[in-house]
């Protein structure tokens, strides 16, 4: 009787860690800036369309991706936001300053917003860790409204410009309306 119900509660345990989602929102005190950061468990991975120039061929090439996540920072109820993103190239592309002006525009349903970067907060420990060593990783401007935005939208898209003037879709591999709203809805965002 002991054996099985160990096994039922090892079977339990297991089942509640598979149904958790691994981009669920986080939350830490940063020791360094004393402010309460939150964050995706993970960041949203993109991966590029088909037919956008960054998909390589054969053994031994590299793909590109991106990935992406809002970050909530507050000191003292005062709240900021940022969008962090990090864009790895392959082998077969290269990827301008991701920092620089126009480099990347962020695709959603209602339109196109051109994303600004921003110098975030000197966090102690990362919102996110750089998937990709040879990556480039930049916090742009986000807003209560932006982030919305982001969640209402069925269309997600990060259109990154590459060092040859061409433009790279990148598109989620994921459903990332359910991702964001559930971020929306942990951190109590209201847009009050």
């Amino acid at each position: 009787m002991r054996k099985a119900f160990g096994s039922l509660l090892v079977v339990i345990g297991l089942a509640a860690c598979m149904t958790q989602s691994s981009t669920k929102p986080v939350e830490y005190l940063d020791e360094r800036t004393a402010m309460t950061v939150g964050a995706l468990k993970e960041p949203i991975e993109l991966v590029p369309s088909l037919g956008s120039g960054a998909t390589p061929h054969g053994i031994g090439k590299r793909i590109s991706f991106a990935y992406l996540g809002p970050v909530e920072w507050d000191s003292a109820g005062h709240y900021g936001y940022g969008l962090w993103v990090h864009v790895a190239a392959g082998t077969d592309w290269t990827a301008a300053d991701i920092r620089a002006p126009s480099a990347i525009t962020l695709g959603l349903d209602d339109g196109s917003i051109v994303l600004l970067p921003i110098d975030a907060p000197q966090f102690g420990r990362a919102a996110y860790e750089p998937v990709a060593s040879w990556g480039q990783t930049a916090y742009f401007e986000l807003n209560v409204k932006m982030l919305q935005r982001m969640a209402a939208s069925q269309k997600l898209e990060l259109d990154v410009q590459g060092a040859d003037g061409n433009t790279v879709k990148f598109t989620p591999s994921g459903n990332t309306s359910g991702v964001l709203s559930e971020f929306i809805s942990a951190r109590a965002i209201t847009g009050d």
